[in-house]
């Protein structure tokens, strides 16, 4: 058990909340400060991406009791439909019989989490905008501007969970030895909706991750409980496909016309959406050290901002508070060692993650289209159910298990170098479930 210490967490969001729920239940003095109003108060739209919550995510939430409550609001998704231009929908199945991530919308989910925290006890502060912090003191200094006057506020433990353009982070940079990148990939999003039937049902399968992958750009959407999709378009701001080429109503209708041509019945707003809603960017952010002595730490996308595309910057958000919570109670009192070891065991991990992240928009966007790419995984399953101990599908090792990112990214480069050869013997369309397949890969492992 700890000594109950006044900790202060900075940002609203999942990772903030749910945190300050893990940290008042440990019997601290939790306060929580966000510069934006309080979201069960506010329209949340225009620009999300449907949060998908995996392995991971639940095994944080189920440590505190919050598991089932959250399943209420959400859907299962046990595979990826592909909407493919010119031919019939094809179903990618994500593992095994039962096992499939859960769609979530993201404002639906952070009102709850809010809700849940006050439930516990958790005090929170809305509007307040925090500028700065003084490391060695734990001290906030909060205001209404940033050259304004500055209310300071006093905490044994500082939390920075304020997201990629962390307030807290940008005083941990001005340190010396501290090393920070941010990258803004070419790809940007944009909010588009589908609405529901008027009877409350879905216009599309709601169990399934709607892909339509068209090279350097796709369309996705994920189900919400009200029977609506949140859908995301993935685009280059700029050159031939691009949201800079869409600036009318005739063109963008066009376009989807051109390229997605079986939305038109079920996105009957798409031009009010489309220019309604932001141009939103995308990016990849790390840092470190993590941690000021025992006095401040970073946590999610203070720490580890990463893009959308393996559905992880929630969960591995939410997989930092586990180790976090399993130090705590581990080293008690001692927060310098709790911290220390914090970062060192996250930090190898969230840069695996973000990597996996990255090249998974490669394969969305286009190889979720290709019918080596679709042979691979059907060889990858076939053996892998016959061989459950020698071989777990890179996807299933990352979503579906709590073995560590880095090891997952190291595993799935390996499977990746040994399909490239099963997928050059000749014939492998007809061969493919045979016995020379299955001893080829055992072979290859081997080495």
């Amino acid at each position: 058990m700890q000594t109950p210490k006044k900790i202060a967490v900075v940002g609203s969001g999942l990772v903030g909340t749910l945190l300050a729920i893990y940290l008042k239940k440990a019997g601290h003095t939790v306060h929580v400060y966000d510069r934006s109003p309080d979201i069960r108060k506010i329209d949340f739209s225009g620009r999300s991406i449907n949060l998908v919550m995996s392995d991971r995510g639940w095994r944080t939430l189920q440590e505190i009791g919050l598991d089932e409550e959250i399943k209420k609001i959400g859907i299962p998704v046990d595979k990826r439909a592909i909407h493919m231009l010119g031919s019939e929908l094809n179903y990618q199945y994500y593992g095994k019989d039962g096992e499939a991530i859960f769609s979530l919308s993201r404002g639906v989910l952070n009102r709850k989490m809010v809700d849940l925290a006050e439930t516990a006890g958790v005090e929170f502060f809305f509007d307040k905008k925090v500028w700065d912090v003084t490391l060695a003191t734990a001290t906030l200094h909060e205001g209404e501007t940033e050259r304004g006057e500055w209310e300071e506020l006093d905490y044994d433990i500082v939390f920075g969970a304020d997201g990629a353009f962390s307030r807290v982070r940008h005083r941990m940079q001005r340190q010396s030895m501290f090393n920070y990148s941010q990258d803004f990939i070419r790809v940007g999003y944009k909010e588009l909706h589908i609405p529901a039937n008027a009877d409350g049902t879905h216009k599309i399968d709601k169990n399934s991750l709607h892909i339509w992958p068209r090279g350097e750009f796709m369309l996705m959407g994920l189900a919400n409980p009200d029977g609506s999709f949140t859908c995301t378009l993935f685009m280059p701001h700029e050159g031939e496909n691009s949201f800079e080429k869409l600036t009318d109503k005739e063109t963008l209708e066009a376009f989807f016309a051109k390229y997605f041509p079986d939305t038109k019945e079920v996105i009957p707003d798409l031009v009010e959406d489309f220019f309604k809603n932001p141009t939103s960017y995308l990016v990849t952010m790390k840092c470190y050290p993590w941690t000021y002595e025992d006095k401040v730490a970073l946590i999610g996308d203070a720490a580890h901002a990463i893009v959308p595309f393996y559905g992880h910057g929630m969960n591995a958000g939410f997989e930092d508070i586990t180790i976090l919570n399993q130090l705590m109670e581990k080293h008690g009192d001692d927060w310098l060692t709790i911290f220390k070891e914090y970062q060192q065991s996250r930090k190898p991990n969230t840069d695996a993650i973000a990597e996996l992240s990255f090249r998974n928009f490669m394969e969305m966007s286009t190889k979720t289209a290709d019918a080596k790419f679709h042979l691979q995984k059907k060889i990858e399953k076939w053996f892998s159910d016959k061989h459950p101990d020698k071989w777990i599908p890179l996807y299933s090792r990352v979503t579906f298990s709590h073995h560590p990112y880095s090891e997952a990214l190291a595993e799935g480069d390996k499977q990746n170098r040994i399909m490239e050869e099963i997928l050059s013997m000749e014939n492998i369309e007809q061969i493919w479930e045979t016995e020379l397949v299955e001893n080829r890969i055992l072979e290859l492992l081997k080495k």
